[in-house]
């Protein structure tokens, strides 16, 4: 009887010792030596920092002075009285609701287009993709040329074409959005465009030449073949569009500072004019954190619906 527990015993300690053996020996403290930086480092920057901003939406803080407990009065003022906020927020939908669809048709359009073998190939791709790593205040700054409603490339074109009174873009309420939308679409699609065609890439060729033989025409294989084929990279690129949508900053810091009458005012801008501008740094963490609430609410909502879809498939 007590062979069998002793033998119990030590089968229930197997799969724990051989994991204290491989830390305690030389490979295993060697390779915790190695990630113990990147360890502290995420610990340090990213956990220790969410606890400290949650704490601080918690208070009142203006840098000058040591923080006030106040509890959940900022979040009570940012839900009930602060209409700024939801102004803040209506952009930010409005970016979410049009770059999102947007980017997704461009990209893949791009990438279909380039998914092929012509000249020059390398180049286009090369050309598409340089927008995406550079400097989105490099790039404002070219923009706000573009836009330039006496000298802009786009109003001379206007102009060209007859049209007398072309749009004043970065300075209009109306055409403001619209503006830092068209280039955020043209700074993004690039990258978004790798994607798909490595998506692309792994569609045999054989299911286009069966719908060829079928007298399938280019719509209809994009329709029945591409997009469907395509559906996990779409889903990858729907949840990033969708937190670089709500993460809009430097377009608008660069070419409107939320101007003009606030109708580029996005959540993220909002957070760094309340923290840096107006040194109310409690409150600029519970908008953070209530900016964070949304975006984890539509990522989980989206893992959902793809859930559920996969099911119904299966």
């Amino acid at each position: 009887m007590s062979r069998i527990m002793s033998e119990s015993g030590k089968a229930a300690r197997s799969p724990i010792m051989p994991r204290i053996r491989l830390f305690l020996n030389r490979e295993g403290v060697a390779g915790w030596l190695f990630i113990l930086p990147v360890v502290i480092g995420v610990a340090v920057f990213t956990y220790a920092a969410l606890i400290y901003s949650f704490y601080l939406s918690l208070t009142e803080w203006d840098l000058l002075r040591p923080p006030r407990w106040t509890g959940l009065s900022n979040y009570k003022t940012l839900l009930t009285r602060d209409e700024e906020f939801y102004m803040a927020l209506k952009n930010t939908l409005f970016f979410v609701v049009t770059l999102v669809p947007a980017g997704i048709v461009c990209a893949m359009s791009l990438a279909i287009m380039l998914n092929r073998k012509i000249r020059g190939l390398g180049f286009f791709r090369a050309a598409y993709y340089m927008p995406h790593i550079t400097s989105t205040i490099a790039i404002g700054m070219v923009w706000l040329w573009i836009f330039n409603p006496d000298l802009g490339v786009i109003n001379t074109v206007l102009r060209g074409l007859g049209i007398t009174e072309p749009p004043l873009w970065l300075s209009s309420v109306f055409w403001a959005k619209p503006a830092l939308l068209l280039m955020r679409i043209w700074q993004v699609t690039g990258y978004y465009m790798i994607l798909y065609i490595a998506g692309l890439q792994t569609i045999p060729d054989e299911l286009y030449e069966a719908a060829s033989m079928d007298g399938a025409n280019p719509w209809q294989k994009a329709r029945f073949i591409t997009i469907p084929l395509l559906a996990n990279t779409t889903f990858f690129v729907t949840i990033m569009l969708t937190i670089e949508s709500f993460n809009i900053f430097e377009a608008v810091f660069a070419m409107t500072e939320g101007g003009p009458g606030g109708s580029t005012n996005t959540l993220l801008y909002y957070i760094y004019t309340e923290a840096f501008k107006s040194y109310r740094m409690g409150y600029a963490a519970s908008i953070s954190w209530v900016l964070f609430v949304i975006i984890f609410g539509l990522t989980l909502i989206q893992f959902t619906i793809r859930r559920r879809r996969e099911r119904e498939r299966m």
